[in-house]
């Protein structure tokens, strides 16, 4: 008989989001956003309240939290509209109404290239379906700016791209370039950063089993101001890190220079860890403001070293000096 054994950032099966909280688009369009073909139709039992949730036949695998085991999601409406996407305005509520005025991100293409043995470009709901389909990873997102949600998402592991791309052994990083449409996107006709948005991790970091590529939240496709149709996350980073709506992955030998190092290097590192230990130039990170966790500006609360993924990651960095590479 095979036992599967959880992994340590698994929750059990009865702490599972409940269905009634995944406000579901209808079938059809679920199935094509999720990337599940004909071998995936087993997630449909979802939808019929039939069977828990499940993603091309798989349980739903969600993340713990060892520290606060009442962590709970934070409200999609909440996830949806406070906001971060310079494309879309600085404002926390424009990228809301602004990304939603003619932006189209259906269909779209996303190219992998540079050191890989297997280059190509490909529709973002076919690489979904190359991949195996969706599943969710609910996972705690700590901004820069010392603010904090809980998040579903949906999605599927960067290290699955990452192996179907086959990098060759020169490449040691993988960056991710965003759109570029100044047209459809005001923020891009301004003067606030240096477009399109680019960013980079080192490969083994990319490879780790906590980097995701997401696709959607709380079982709905994920919408234009959160970066549809692709996401990068990489929970134990401040959210900068994480380039929405990538158009292109490339694998190359030497460290990049990701956007916010260039505009503002003084205040953002390459690596850019939650660490509550050094602080932001003009403020400290050593606590959070919970978005939605009562108030009116939100409880606080004390910022956990890599953002609570201490265990899981901590290996990455044996030896670097995490003050100097932050």
């Amino acid at each position: 008989m095979h036992l599967r054994l959880p992994r340590d950032w698994e929750l059990p099966e009865s702490a599972v989001t409940p269905e009634r909280d995944y406000h579901l688009r209808p079938r059809r369009e679920f199935l094509k956003t999720a990337g599940f073909g004909a071998a995936g139709l087993a997630a449909a039992a979802l939808l019929s309240g039939t069977a828990r949730a499940t993603t091309a036949g798989f349980p739903t695998r969600v993340n713990p939290d060892h520290r606060d085991p009442n962590l709970k999601p934070t409200a999609y409406e909440l996830i949806t509209s406070y906001n971060n996407f310079y494309e879309f305005g600085t404002d926390k509520a424009e990228p809301k109404v602004l990304a939603n005025r003619g932006w189209t991100t259906e269909p779209w293409t996303v190219t992998i290239a540079g050191l890989c043995r297997n280059p190509f470009k490909i529709d973002a709901n076919d690489l979904v379906t190359k991949l195996g389909g969706a599943e969710q990873r609910v996972y705690r997102f700590r901004c820069v700016e010392a603010w904090s949600m809980v998040i579903p998402w949906d999605g599927f592991p960067l290290a699955k791209l990452i192996a179907l791309a086959d990098p060759l052994p020169e490449a040691k990083f993988v960056t991710f370039t965003t759109f570029l449409d100044p047209k459809s996107a005001p923020g891009q006709r301004r003067d606030n950063l240096d477009y399109p948005y680019f960013e980079g991790l080192r490969l083994d970091e990319a490879r780790h089993e906590l980097a995701f590529i997401a696709t959607g939240i709380y079982g709905r496709p994920i919408p234009n101001q959160n970066g549809a149709p692709l996401r990068l996350v990489v929970p134990w980073k401040y959210g900068f890190k994480y380039g929405k709506s990538i158009v292109k992955i490339d694998f190359v030998a030497k460290q990049p220079r990701n956007t916010w190092q260039v505009m503002t290097p003084h205040e953002y590192g390459f690596y850019a860890n939650v660490n509550p230990q050094v602080d932001h130039p003009r403020w400290s990170q050593a606590s959070e403001r919970v978005i939605g966790g009562g108030g009116l500006l939100g409880a606080r609360q004390r910022t956990l070293m890599f953002n609570g993924y201490e265990k899981q990651v901590a290996a990455l960095y044996a030896g670097m000096d995490l003050r100097k590479n932050y």
